[in-house]
């Protein structure tokens, strides 16, 4: 899933250019591009395709040309994740009508890519023998609001265990609360299922999404190209796959593990993966001088020097026209910023 625009990424990840297709840390590949050099080890290229945004066609086309246009599938608007994942099951029961499927995020880190890839195989082998839903869970180190919740039930095989509950994206209080627990476990958004069993539950449990993308729905090129577009796609509701069916299915399953994993939404999140000095502070792409401060993040264009001097926990943040500087424990303001320039000085910012 390579379509979503990255807003609290804000300004290093901008409407025409969103995170995935940004190189991050420097090694030359940007997250898709990470992402389908990680599966590709155990996927075969003709097996992997990308669900995007049609404003990002030529982009992954550009970073990924081992792709046929047909391996492209194009939303003409976004309706969430449960959409997406339902056309493109539709869109693999028609190539391959028993296939087994991972559905993963274009926009993670993955330090233990080892260990990951050996329970992709495990959880692919495991709902190819049921009817489950399967997703990966991950030991949290922090209240984190930005990520679902699954509180684990039964163990069910070898590391598997069948889900309790499902929460998405829970109050910071709760997810407090969650965490000291000790029951609670991050949803990683990366699922694992059968094809069937996946548009079973979308049938059973999201009819209004399944009525609106069954087989049988004209698909057309577009500008010309083979990659493709469902013409009922943009009547589809906005629905997660989480609220939509993880939450309400009385199938799903969770398998643990610890593959130093990371959701790349926030700039905290960036800030926890990126290195630091003595104080805490983290620069990416540019450079520092830091004095009298402490647990800052700056990331300004390549090249260029930040004096810093008397600040405690801030992101300063620069790319193209826009500098942002703000509280990291505020981030979550960052999509207010976002609305807020685009109303009042215009897309140029966006």
């Amino acid at each position: 899933m390579g379509g979503g625009i990255g807003s609290r990424f804000w300004p290093f990840s901008r409407k025409t250019l969103p995170k995935q297709f940004l190189d991050f840390f420097g090694t030359g590949r940007s997250l898709i591009q990470q992402t389908f050099d990680r599966f590709n080890k155990v996927i075969p290229t003709e097996n992997i395709l990308i669900v995007t945004n049609d404003l990002y066609a030529d982009l992954v086309r550009e970073q990924l040309p081992q792709l046929k246009p047909e391996q492209i599938l194009l939303e003409p608007t976004r309706r969430n994740t449960a959409p997406c994942i339902a056309w493109a099951a539709y869109h693999i029961h028609a190539l391959n009508p028993n296939a087994n499927i991972v559905v993963a995020p274009s926009d993670h880190l993955i330090l233990k890519e080892e260990e990951f890839l050996t329970a992709i195989e495990r959880g692919l082998h495991y709902v190819s023998k049921a009817d489950k839903l399967l997703t990966l869970g991950i030991k949290p180190n922090r209240p984190e609001t930005g990520y679902g919740y699954i509180q684990i039930a039964r163990q069910d095989g070898e590391n598997f265990y069948r889900v309790k509950t499902f929460t998405e994206k829970p109050e910071l209080e709760l997810a407090k609360v969650f965490v000291e627990s000790g029951e609670f476990y991050w949803n990683s958004g990366i699922f694992l299922w059968n094809v069937n069993s996946i548009l079973r539950a979308v049938e059973t449990l999201i009819p209004e999404v399944a009525t609106k993308l069954l087989p049988g729905k004209t698909l057309y090129g577009t500008a010309g190209e083979k990659a493709f577009i469902d013409e009922n796609f943009p009547t589809c509701p906005n629905i997660s796959v989480d609220f939509g069916i993880m939450e309400k299915a009385e199938n799903v399953y969770v398998s643990l593990g610890d593959f130093g994993w990371s959701d790349l939404g926030t700039w905290n999140s960036l800030y926890e993966l990126s290195p630091k000095d003595n104080d805490g502070n983290a620069t990416l792409k540019s450079h520092s001088l830091f004095y009298n401060s402490r647990e800052n993040m700056v990331v300004l264009p390549q090249g260029k020097l930040a004096v810093i001097d008397g600040l405690e926990g801030y992101l300063i943040a620069e790319s193209d026209n826009v500098l942002l500087i703000c509280k990291k424990e505020e981030e979550h303001t960052i999509r207010k910023y976002v609305n807020d320039a685009q109303l009042k000085e215009g897309e140029a910012y966006i």
